[in-house]
C-alpha cells in the first residue's frame, strides 16, 4: 500500500470484522481493504496490523491450512487462551 490513508490500517480491519460479525478469512479480508483503499496492503503491513490487534488482545487469528488464516474478534470481557493455558 504506497498511499498513505487517513485512517489506520488497524482500525480498518476491526470495522470490516465488525461488518462480518466478526469474523473473516484472510483472503476475504485482503479483498474489503483493497475496496476501502483503493489498493491493496502489502502482506507485511497486514501481518503488522493483524499482529498489534491479537497481542491487544482484540482479535485472534488461527492458521486454517498452510496458506490460509481465520481471523476473528474476541468478545469484549473475554480472553483467548491457547492449549494448555488456564
Amino acid at each position: 500500500m504506497s498511499t498513505w490513508s487517513a485512517v489506520p490500517l488497524r482500525n480498518l480491519v476491526v470495522n470490516i470484522l465488525k461488518k462480518r460479525h466478526g469474523v473473516a478469512l484472510d483472503d476475504e479480508l485482503l479483498r474489503a481493504l483493497k475496496k476501502e483503499l483503493g489498493g491493496e496492503p502489502s502482506e507485511a503491513e497486514l501481518n503488522s496490523a493483524l499482529m498489534q490487534l491479537e497481542i491487544n488482545g482484540i482479535i485472534h487469528v488461527s492458521q486454517i491450512t498452510k496458506t490460509r488464516r481465520r481471523i476473528e474478534m474476541i468478545a469484549e470481557g473475554s480472553e483467548f487462551l491457547a492449549v494448555d493455558e488456564d
